[in-house]
């Protein structure tokens, strides 16, 4: 089974794969280990290691700045590199199988309905704060820049 599991994510991540694809089984691989996390059958010392990784990653003080060009994400790659190959050892492979089809449930519910709901929104929200702007704009532009200002009364 571990075998198995070790050839299918390296089959994942092939020279044959786009960017994009990459980018969405690491996504896939993030969903993973967010499942794994908050599943009950995971030992504590699991948990810790998927925190402390996300910790670094997300932390601003690192071993090396991330605007360094390159170098300055591969101690980011290799927290995460580690930190995924850590929590495959030390998970048990039934319950990663398990959070890889929850993974993939939440991904498939991503594309269905969500991203429609979320761009609407976002479309309403950023209209509202234009025609909002452009109203303050306008009313500045009226109270203090109108000719028609009176002085002395």
């Amino acid at each position: 089974m571990e075998t198995s599991r070790r050839s299918a994510v390296r089959h994942g991540l092939g020279a044959g794969k786009s960017w994009k694809e990459r980018a969405e089984l690491i996504q896939r691989e993030a969903d993973v280990y967010y499942f794994a996390f908050k599943h009950p059958r995971v030992r504590w010392y699991a948990k810790l290691v998927a925190a402390c990784c996300a910790g670094y990653l997300f932390s601003p003080i690192q071993l090396i700045p991330s605007y360094i060009p390159v170098i300055g994400f591969l101690d980011d790659f290799l927290v995460l590199l580690v930190g995924a190959k850590l929590l495959q050892r030390i998970t048990p492979s039934e319950v990663l199988t398990e959070c890889r089809q929850l993974a993939d449930a939440a991904e498939i519910r991503r594309k269905e309905g969500s991203r429609s709901t979320v761009a609407v929104v976002a479309f309403i929200v950023i209209l509202a704060v234009w025609l909002l702007t452009a109203v303050g704009g306008s009313i500045v532009v009226a109270r203090y820049i109108s000719p028609y200002k009176t002085i002395g009364h």
